[in-house]
This record gives C-alpha cells, structure tokens and sequence, in this order.
C-alpha cells in the first residue's frame, strides 16, 4: 500500500478501549484516512502517481471483467475487518457477496490488492500476510510491485489456512480463478514511467 502508517498522537487519554466499531464511527469523521490495528487508530500518509496508475489500471481491469457477473470490485474505500480485530483498506478487493453499500466493511472478501510503496514494503509482505490469512473468505492476495513490473500472489486452496507463493513478470498472467477471470500483469503495468524513465510493457 503506498500510504505511510504511523501511529497518531493521541493528545487525549481515553478511557474507554478502541473496538473496531468505535474506530469506525471514529474514522468516518476525519478527513485523514485511517486503518485500526486492533489497539489504536494508525494515519495513512504519503502515495504517488505511479501508485495512483496502478491502482488505476487494477480497478479498470476488475471493472471490465467482472461487469455483469455476480462479483463487485472495491477501492481502498471499503476496508477489511481480520484476525486481532484489526481494520485493513486494501487497494483493491473483489467480494461475491450482496451487502448495503453504505456498510464501511466488505462482507467475504475473495480477492485482495496491495500496491508497494518504500515505507509499506515490510507492512504488505508480512504484517498484512497473516492478517489476510486470517480471513477464511480470501482465496488470493496479490501484492503489486510499484518499483518495477511483478507480482508475488499469494494463493490457498479451500480449506487450506496456509498461503502459497507465486511470482509472476510482465510476460506472465494473473489468473484468479475465485471469481473466473484472467489479467495480463503487463495491464496492471500499462502507461506507467518507472524511474529509468522506461515505460511498462504495453498489452
């Protein structure tokens, strides 16, 4: 995830212990955004262009390929309630369950996104592991590489509790077959300007 956490500065003592639903009522009120890590709020900083187009062009995909199916994609708007009573926002979520749209959490999320940043290298690749394992309804997590084109998708079967590990390239397809549908990782990389100043492969 390209937002930078750190815990806020809490100028006021309370009293009353944070719960996932009074951090929610609490969340929905600030203009910053926030995810809880099961004791206390943490502020989300920072992002970039290059982490906006990727996010970009995974919503574009999801979007057209899960039109009229009974699946619906997310954005980071819509969080992820794990293990630990934790509040996760993921880039990108794909759930095939019906809810009120007006709900802050995604009920059976399937298949999760996290686009890299420098400051949430270590967050995405282990904190977020077990705390999206933790959720018996994800399939598939994939983690987005933003320094340069790859994927690290981390896959269980049903049943299993244990995620398994695949690395993909740009010459390579993203398959999810959780909600029947294929993406060509050099999509999810289309138009964006790595630092070398080369362009990602084109589809």
């Amino acid at each position: 995830m390209a937002r930078r956490a750190r815990l806020i500065d809490m100028n006021v003592t309370f009293t009353t212990p944070w719960t996932v639903e009074r951090f929610l009522i609490w969340a929905a009120r600030q203009e910053e955004r926030y995810e809880f890590d099961g004791t206390q709020p943490v502020a989300m900083t920072g992002g970039s262009g290059r982490h906006s187009r990727i996010m970009g062009n995974i919503h574009a995909a999801l979007r057209a390929r899960l039109r009229g199916t009974r699946c619906s994609y997310f954005g980071p708007d819509l969080g992820v309630r794990t293990g630990g009573d934790k509040v996760r926002f993921p880039d990108a979520l794909v759930t095939c369950t019906k809810f009120p749209e007006t709900e802050p959490l995604a009920p059976d999320p399937v298949v999760v996104f996290e686009v890299l940043s420098p400051d949430s290298g270590r967050r995405d690749r282990i904190e977020k592991v077990g705390d999206y394992a933790s959720v018996a309804s994800i399939r598939r997590y994939v983690i987005v590489e933003s320094s340069g084109v790859g994927l690290l998708v981390l896959h269980r079967q049903q049943g299993d509790a244990a995620f398994a590990a695949l690395r993909l390239s740009g010459e390579h397809t993203l398959a999810l077959p959780e909600i029947g549908i294929e993406i060509p990782v050099a999509e999810i990389y289309e138009d964006v300007d790595f630092e070398d100043g080369a362009t990602s492969p084109q589809r």
